[in-house]
């Protein structure tokens, strides 16, 4: 879906598809440029699985950034720009 900038220009939006697990490294900054609410920082544990950081911390192995809300997304691709691992992909609306 092509959308238009404020002075008229085409512009695409690129939504969140999906973070890379392996990836990601936890460290937020995706997390702090999204007002939307679209990510949340979540726990892998001993076995690779995706669990809530209020389990026993004896469990979790790393934190990384999970997608919570998908359709909050509004494909500005922000999150994408601040990423240092490059572990989010980003298309246009299915």
């Amino acid at each position: 879906m092509i959308q238009a900038t404020r002075d008229g220009r085409e512009w695409q939006p690129q939504y969140l598809l999906a973070i890379d697990a392996k990836t990601c490294i936890g460290c937020g900054r995706c997390f702090k440029v999204c007002g939307r609410g679209v990510m949340t920082l979540r726990g892998i544990d001993d076995d690779g699985e995706v669990v809530d950081l209020d389990s026993d911390d004896d469990e979790i192995e790393r934190k990384v950034m999970v997608m919570q809300d998908i359709g909050a997304c509004i494909g500005c691709a922000a999150c994408a720009r601040v990423c240092p691992t490059n572990a989010q992909s980003h298309g246009p609306a299915a």
